[in-house]
């Protein structure tokens, strides 16, 4: 049933991940810990690995294959089912690659899954993603960092939560690199979009949503965390740790919660 304040489901549960591979090449090491949280009674998850260009969906499905077992999670890749949308509808929790977005949602969409994903999602199963598979989860795709190389229907997404993600989130900016900031393109799109913030999340960082409750979870040390954009805003950094469930809330009370970080 959804909150009657919010309107999004009490039940939904997400973890959603900036990347997949540390600083040291290792794959969701990281975030062990919160993914053994999120798995919790969980024995059999569908992997959907359309976010794959530069590598097999087979070589993918392997690997993540590899990386749930140790945590009793056996991992179904959906690409391999005679029928993808039952493969998702029976599964205890649906986990999403990374890769290129535009790809991911193409396929998506082209496999009729985004309407069951959404589905299983609002019931209460899990939803555990990285990098493209982050963004997807957001109502727009509008603010990944890929080249469009493929074309989905639409860049609307799977709307799982109302803001949107702006995975492997960056301030660095070479000296003498005249093109634009991640923060400049972040407020371009505030500006055709002025109601959505928009949640930079660092390398290391994740959000967790439990109902509507949003953690912002990450390693402590570095430059783990998240800026949050909010249109006619200066950004705010939050540290791992932070309480980020206003942004479920309306517009005007996720201006008033940031302003209080200041």
């Amino acid at each position: 049933m959804p909150n009657e304040a919010t309107g999004w489901p009490a039940s939904r549960r997400l973890l959603l991940l900036s990347n997949s591979r540390d600083a040291d090449g290792r794959v969701l090491v990281y975030a062990r810990a919160a993914l053994e949280e999120a798995l919790a009674g969980v024995g059999r998850a569908v992997f959907i690995p359309f976010a794959a260009v530069s590598f097999s969906m087979d070589v993918y499905a392997e690997r993540v294959h590899e990386i749930f077992m140790p945590l009793g999670v056996e991992v179904h890749a959906v690409h391999h089912a005679a029928d993808p949308a039952q493969a998702v509808r029976e599964a205890g929790a649906i986990i999403v690659g990374g890769g290129n977005t535009f790809q991911l949602l193409r396929q998506l969409a082209v496999s009729g899954l985004l309407g069951v994903i959404r589905e299983r999602v609002h019931a209460g199963v899990p939803y555990i993603a990285w990098s493209a598979g982050s963004v997807v989860a957001c109502p727009t795709i509008a603010t990944t960092n890929d080249m469009p190389i493929a074309e989905p229907p639409r860049f609307g997404a799977l709307g799982l939560v109302p803001f949107q993600i702006n995975a492997h989130y960056t301030d660095f900016h070479p000296p003498g690199h005249q093109g634009e900031t991640r923060a400049e393109r972040i407020a371009e799109f505030l500006v055709l979009h002025p109601r959505v913030p928009v949640v930079g999340l660092r390398e290391g960082s994740a959000l967790r949503v439990s109902g509507d409750v949003v953690e912002l979870t990450g390693r402590p040390e570095g430059r783990a965390g998240a800026r949050v954009f909010i249109a006619g805003r200066e950004p705010v950094d939050f540290p791992p740790g932070a309480d980020l469930s206003f942004l479920l809330a309306s517009p005007d009370t996720t201006v008033e919660a940031v302003a209080a970080w200041r």
